[in-house]
C-alpha cells in the first residue's frame, strides 16, 4: 500500500507539471476535500478543476526537489517540494502581476481511498511570496 500511495503522489505532481488537467483529476476521488492554503475548503472534481482553471490562468507553476513520506498503511501521505513559479495575470486583490518570479516551498498532506486521493491540503508562507512578486 505504502509504495502504490507513493506512486498516486508522484504522478499527481508529475501531471500538475504537465498541465494535464483531465490526467490530474484522474487521480482524485469523486468527492474529494482540497483545502486550499490561506483559503478555503472545497469539496468534488468539479471544484478543483474550476481552481487547476483559476490558477493556469495566472500562473506557471512546477514541482521541482520533491520528497513524498507516506504511512505504512498507505492511507496518508505528505510531500515536500519547491514550487517555481511565474505570475502571470493578477489574482483578485493581490499585487500586479508583471511575470514576476517566485520560489516556494511548499508542503502538502494527502488522505488516499481505494487509491484515489481523497483529500489535499497545501501549505506555503503566503508573506513570502508577496515580499517575492512586490507585495506588501
Amino acid at each position: 500500500m505504502r509504495a502504490r500511495t507513493e506512486t498516486l503522489i508522484k504522478a499527481y505532481y508529475d501531471r500538475f507539471n504537465a498541465r494535464d488537467v483531465d490526467g490530474f483529476l484522474d487521480l482524485l476521488a469523486g468527492t474529494v476535500v482540497h483545502e486550499i492554503s490561506q483559503g478555503g475548503t472545497e469539496k468534488g472534481k468539479p471544484a478543483f478543476r474550476r481552481f487547476l482553471g483559476h490558477m493556469n490562468e495566472c500562473y506557471r507553476e512546477k514541482v521541482k526537489n520533491l520528497a513524498v513520506m507516506t504511512s505504512p498503511d498507505g492511507r496518508r501521505a505528505a510531500a515536500e517540494f519547491d514550487l517555481a513559479g511565474t505570475y502571470l495575470k493578477t489574482d483578485g486583490k493581490l499585487p500586479r502581476a508583471k511575470g514576476q518570479r517566485y520560489k516556494l516551498r511548499v508542503g502538502a498532506f494527502f488522505e488516499v481511498k481505494r487509491g484515489k486521493i481523497a483529500r489535499v491540503a497545501n501549505h506555503y508562507n503566503m508573506k513570502d511570496w508577496l515580499k517575492q512578486v512586490g507585495g506588501r
